[in-house]
């Protein structure tokens, strides 16, 4: 007998854009303008988050940022237990990253290590001046002393539970769904 997994929905489609709108006033508020900042989204779905925020951020002070993609696969400590052979995309950051606020984008925040790995990623391309993390959702549960400076939705959860971002460019919907994983 299958059990069915309870989804609940935290966040719809206008919190989303609430919470994304809210997090690029704050990165223009705290950087004061958003002079030398780049935005780099992780693979996958902190890209389109970057891209919405940079829309945002155009929109609040008329100014395109440059938005780059980032793929962790090979500096993650688990590769040996993902498959024999990983898909490595491409990383598209086309633009020197040294001396610019570089802000990290991905949509969940859980043990921090997928941040860890991105933060390796961008250092061996270069030294910014500072690097600061945007998140849609954080969850808690950290192993590593990473925390995110803009947050859409803090969202307490047991270690028993998921959370799924879905995406209008990846899943032709927008939603933040929790369920469990027993």
């Amino acid at each position: 007998m299958s059990t069915a997994i309870k989804k609940k929905t935290i966040m719809d489609a206008d919190a989303m854009r609430r919470a994304l709108v809210r997090v690029a006033h704050e990165i223009v508020e705290k950087n004061k303008g958003v002079e030398n900042i780049i935005l780099v989204g992780i693979r996958t779905r902190g890209v389109p988050l970057a891209q919405r925020i940079a829309e945002e951020i155009k929109t609040i002070e008329n100014i395109i940022l440059p938005v780059g993609t980032l793929d962790i696969t090979l500096y993650r400590d688990d590769l040996s237990t993902l498959a024999y052979n990983p898909v490595v995309r491409a990383t598209e950051i086309d633009f020197d990253i040294s001396g610019k606020t570089v802000v990290l984008v991905d949509d969940v925040l859980f043990t921090g290590r997928t941040i860890r790995c991105a933060l390796d990623a961008l250092i061996d391309m270069g030294r910014p001046t500072a690097i600061q993390l945007a998140v849609l959702v954080d969850r808690g549960h950290r192993e590593l002393p990473i925390r995110a400076d803009y947050v859409g939705k803090n969202v307490p959860t047991a270690r028993t539970e998921a959370v799924d971002v879905s995406l209008v460019e990846l899943e032709k919907v927008d939603e933040v769904t929790l369920s469990d994983i027993k």
